[in-house]
């Protein structure tokens, strides 16, 4: 996680907080049956940092939307806690983790109400801190009614980038102790770039996190990495070790690094 990473070393990284044991998910496409998640097996332990990487359909995004029960499992178990989650009520799920994607939906309603669905039993204060941390502060002083001003139909008022703050402050807000941020990156520009990852700092910092990604340099410096490959687990170790023993992992980075300093030329 490059400028995230949090080390809280009064954790005790032997706890197991997420399990995934045998998890299968499979669509129905004109084509045919596509395993989506295939048999996936994996332990997060309390305070890691781990990253998720493959290409385009290994099936990234569709496991951390599972994580959050978007979708019903085909068979296999998800564990949080020890509880399994299609046993948990969706409040009680919602309450232990939180997720943060690419694309977030901004309510018709004020700034300050949209950063409120995080925990709406939150005071005025609290709502402003958690939008302080997330980095809100630069843009909301551009509204003559700052964090009152109403986000506009899907969060029109604001840029990608703003809207991820916004939904970075709900994060901050509900406090839950696991993260999933699934390609919550997507809109971080030059401009951005440094207040982004402020706010990530903010939201990840001593909590178990998850992070979908497609820029791999965001999740060089988890503790862990994982490579998926239409479903499967194909390798998983820590950056320098995947670059050494995965070709998977060796092609994915090497496509990332040339990503970064492409140019347009007459």
């Amino acid at each position: 996680m490059d400028k995230w990473k949090v080390c809280d070393q009064t954790m005790n990284q032997s706890e197991k907080i997420l399990e995934i044991k045998d998890l299968c998910v499979e669509f129905q496409t004109v084509e045919g049956t596509v395993h989506a998640v295939d048999h996936l097996n994996y332990t997060l332990h309390k305070g890691e940092k781990l990253g998720i990487v493959g290409e385009s359909g290994s099936g990234k995004s569709t496991l951390a939307k599972l994580l959050v029960h978007f979708y019903d499992l085909d068979s296999g178990r998800i564990t949080l806690g020890g509880q399994d989650i299609s046993d948990m009520k969706i409040d009680a799920l919602n309450d232990r983790i939180s997720y943060v994607s690419q694309k977030q939906f901004l309510f018709n309603t004020s700034l300050y109400e949209n950063i409120l669905i995080g925990r709406p039993t939150a005071s005025r204060e609290e709502v402003l801190d958690a939008a302080r941390r997330a980095q809100c502060d630069e843009f909301l002083a551009r509204f003559p009614n700052g964090i009152d001003t109403m986000a506009g139909d899907g969060g029109k008022m604001l840029s990608g980038g703003e809207r991820q703050r916004i939904s970075l402050a709900r994060a901050l807000l509900k406090n839950a102790p696991v993260i999933v941020l699934d390609e919550a990156t997507a809109f971080i520009d030059p401009e951005n770039e440094e207040k982004m990852n402020a706010a990530i700092s903010e939201v990840i910092a001593g909590k178990t996190v998850l992070v979908i990604a497609h820029r791999l340099h965001t999740i060089k410096n988890a503790d862990k990495i994982c490579v998926l490959n239409q479903g499967n687990l194909a390798a998983e170790g820590t950056h320098d070790e995947l670059l050494k023993d995965s070709e998977e992992y060796r092609r994915l980075w090497k496509a990332a690094e040339e990503s970064a300093v492409w140019e347009v030329r007459a």
